[in-house]
């Protein structure tokens, strides 16, 4: 029986992977903090073999007692699913000799004003980027490089496009760098944030994703994913549609893309979700990565697509086994999440009898709470999955029932 540590599993992939370790025959051992335990639901408990409490928020700490607790129960393989402690995942492998990705670099999977130092070195076709604490820091910074508008502001650390603002004139830029500083401290751990901004050159065109598992620098890439953003100042993520539409020259060319920043920031044994961008007459430009399985529920669209499951590939990955990754197989599929058209008092959603394609309805906000603007993903009212044989039907589906739902906000 294969035993496998997991540093933190209250996250959206968390259930996925732990589904995943059962189909392996595998125990998981959950290390994360004792009060976020307790608020771990139930169904998720049932998952775990066993935990480990430490403090997460000291890597020196966590790492010296989750060794401790690898060598007494003689862990396998250690994953991760938070993006913050990827860090800690690279090191306590490279410490216990397992799979896993280069500890050097790690943190700049993690913090994106590193990641982009890291790009920069390993030549990865990225938009030009600069950092700073202030305003003034990083306009000189602008003004130096010929970095012009629109730009796009974001933190340094951070996710589910919180901070995120797409920048027109200077007028707007200092309201954009306090708005990206908003969150000094990731919950629920407490763990501090690097509060550098980081401004970057805006790329226009489609927004897609790739995820990537690798074994032994060995690429196995998951089907291309069409990326869904309001427009504005403000990009939150409205759905992805699974397989993203393009010819096999441009596919071809983003693996490539991926595969050249995946190099740059040591990522070698586990998985990557590449984010990128194709701007009109020009090849694809990678905007960030993550050292850990998407968010948003993708595992599950990419599944329902393809037939793949990439959690449980990226198990397999740093259980040093060869990753069941495939040909995909005919389908699509879509999520879409529902957010609301203004701040108010959430009511209700009502949906159009019989949907065509719709394979799941989920809400997750409760009637009578206080609903905000879509500023980013913390505004979600829940989604929508659809599939469908191909992705032109699947996305006509999910148009057709967001185009006849209601959403009550009063």
């Amino acid at each position: 029986m294969k035993r496998i540590l997991l540093i933190e599993a209250l996250a959206n992939s968390g259930p996925y992977l732990l589904d995943a370790a059962r189909s392996l025959g595998a125990h998981v051992f959950v290390a994360t903090h004792e009060d976020v335990w307790e608020s771990y639901p139930a169904a998720l408990r049932e998952k775990i073999h066993g935990t480990v409490f430490t403090d997460l928020t000291d890597p020196h700490r966590a790492l010296s007692d989750l060794t401790a607790f690898a060598g007494t129960t003689r862990i396998d393989a250690v994953a991760g699913c938070w993006e913050f402690f990827t860090p800690l995942v690279a090191h306590l492998a490279s410490r216990l000799d397992l799979p896993g990705n280069d500890p050097l670099r790690a943190q700049a999977c993690r913090n994106k004003a590193d990641m982009a130092r890291a790009f920069r070195t390993g030549r990865v076709p990225a938009p030009r980027t600069v950092s700073g604490y202030t305003t003034a820091e990083v306009t000189r910074a602008l003004d130096r490089l010929g970095i012009g508008f629109p730009i796009v502001v974001k933190p340094a650390e951070q996710g589910g496009s919180w901070g995120v603002s797409v920048v027109t004139g200077h007028e707007q830029l200092d309201a954009a760098v306090r708005h990206a500083q908003s969150w000094p401290v990731a919950a629920p751990h407490g763990l501090a944030l690097d509060q550098r901004v980081l401004v970057q050159e805006y790329v226009p065109g489609p927004e897609f994703s790739l995820d990537t598992v690798v074994r032994r620098d060995e690429y196995f890439h998951l089907p291309l994913v069409e990326k869904h953003t309001t427009d504005g100042a403000y990009r939150a993520e409205t759905g992805h549609t699974c397989p993203a539409p393009l010819p096999p020259a441009t596919l071809t060319a983003v693996r490539a893309a991926a595969e050249r920043a995946l190099r740059a920031l040591g990522i070698r044994n586990g998985v990557a979700h590449t984010e990128l961008k194709i701007p009109p007459e020009a090849g694809p430009t990678v905007i960030e990565v993550g050292a850990r399985l998407p968010g948003d529920h993708l595992v599950d669209v990419v599944r329902h697509a393809s037939g793949i499951d990439e959690a449980r590939a990226y198990l397999q990955a740093v259980l040093d086994e060869k990753p069941d990754v495939p040909e995909p197989r005919e389908g699509a599929c879509a999520i879409r999440f529902l957010t609301p058209p203004r701040a108010g008092t959430f009511r209700g959603v009502t949906l159009p009898g019989r949907p065509d394609g719709l394979i799941g309805r989920h809400i997750t906000t409760e009637p009578g709470a206080t609903v905000g603007g879509a500023h980013d993903n913390s505004a979600r009212l829940g989604h929508l999955v659809f599939t469908a044989p191909t992705p032109s039907q699947v996305k006509a589906h999910a148009a057709h029932v967001l185009a006849h739902t209601r959403i009550e906000v009063s």
